[in-house]
């Protein structure tokens, strides 16, 4: 299969390197079809995960819905409005890659698929 996003082919093989079944998952998920791969909004997020906690998506990050509560959300991408209204709840919108190099055990991870 060829992909022509270089950032994701790279952040696919450094994944798959690792032990941890977490990192493996996600690169599993991330080598799928774009049209296949996770899209989530805030609402679903804000909906399903705890304030302070850490939730990882394996693909993009929509900006529909609210955000009050305070977490680090990991992703492949992100829209505009979304990195906006997460700054805004006072959370931080990181890159899969930043999550992986600073919890490399993946330890107190939310995936959502």
């Amino acid at each position: 299969m060829k992909k022509d996003n270089q950032e994701l082919v790279s952040l696919v093989e450094n994944l798959m390197k690792t032990k941890k079944p977490i990192w493996r998952r996600v690169a599993k998920e991330l080598s799928k079809p774009r049209r296949s791969r996770v899209q989530v909004n805030l609402s679903k997020i804000e909906q399903l995960a705890q304030a302070d906690s850490t939730v990882l998506i394996p693909g993009k990050v929509l900006g529909s819905g609210n955000l009050s509560k305070k977490m680090t959300i990991a992703a492949f991408a992100f829209s505009d409005s979304a990195k906006k209204l997460i700054g805004q709840a006072g959370g931080k919108a990181i890159t899969i890659n930043s999550l992986q190099k600073s919890n490399p055990d993946g330890k107190g991870i939310i995936l959502f698929k």
